[in-house]
């Protein structure tokens, strides 16, 4: 790597490098609970809604103690309703409630509550992006914020650098093909490094921070 191109890699990490999972408070490991935590919170970010506001809405789900599909499912809509509120997710509150319960009786009755049943089941990234998108609100784009978050614990889905990532690469001068960009960094900071790079896509005051820290 270039002295430029590791500086800038650097200053992204350090300033922005925190995944969407960290941010949501989602302890994300290979186990049941966090998983579809992660789940929800990519049906979440993936409404036309500020990513903050996702995660905020996110975290109040989870605090109400919807942390695995059985909690959600058995939550009334108007509780999901009101948790969605507390985090300003009123837009598609309504709608993303829905949602969330269809999504989690699907799980609870296709893959007993447990998304490594999925795993297990899909021969390929591409199987498991289809698998995904059965839950309601999860489409492609969705799909993609799963598995940027989730290839550190699964890690046949590494690199995953989608076209969202490769887009804030570059805008931020770095490489915008996968292979080139997966180079720059270790396999165990790639989650942290595709946020940051997608953070970079939808804000330019990010793009210009980066490249002044940089130099």
């Amino acid at each position: 790597m270039t002295k430029p191109l590791e500086k800038t890699v650097a200053a992204l990490l350090q300033r922005h490098g925190k995944t969407y999972a960290e941010e949501a408070e989602i302890g994300l490991k290979d186990t049941p609970s966090p998983l579809y935590q992660l789940l929800v919170l990519s049906t979440l970010l993936s409404a036309r809604i500020s990513a903050d506001i996702a995660v905020a809405a996110a975290r109040e789900l989870f605090s109400a103690g919807y942390k695995t599909p059985e909690k959600m499912a058995a939550a009334s809509w108007q509780q999901r309703v009101n948790a969605l509120g507390r985090g300003h997710y009123r837009r598609y509150d309504e709608r993303t409630s829905t949602m969330l319960g269809e999504g989690a009786e699907l799980l609870q009755q296709k893959f007993g509550g447990d998304l490594r049943r999925l795993r297990r089941e899909s021969e390929g990234t591409g199987q498991l992006i289809k698998g995904l998108q059965l839950f309601p609100g999860i489409g492609p784009t969705g799909a993609g914020i799963f598995c940027r978050e989730a290839q550190g614990v699964w890690p046949e889905l590494a690199p995953y650098l989608d076209k969202k990532v490769l887009d804030g690469a570059k805008r931020l001068g770095l490489p915008d093909s996968a292979k080139a960009l997966s180079g720059l960094v270790g396999k165990d900071d790639l989650p942290r490094f595709a946020a940051a790079c997608v953070r970079a896509a939808l804000d330019k005051d990010i793009v210009e921070e980066v490249k002044q820290v940089a130099g």
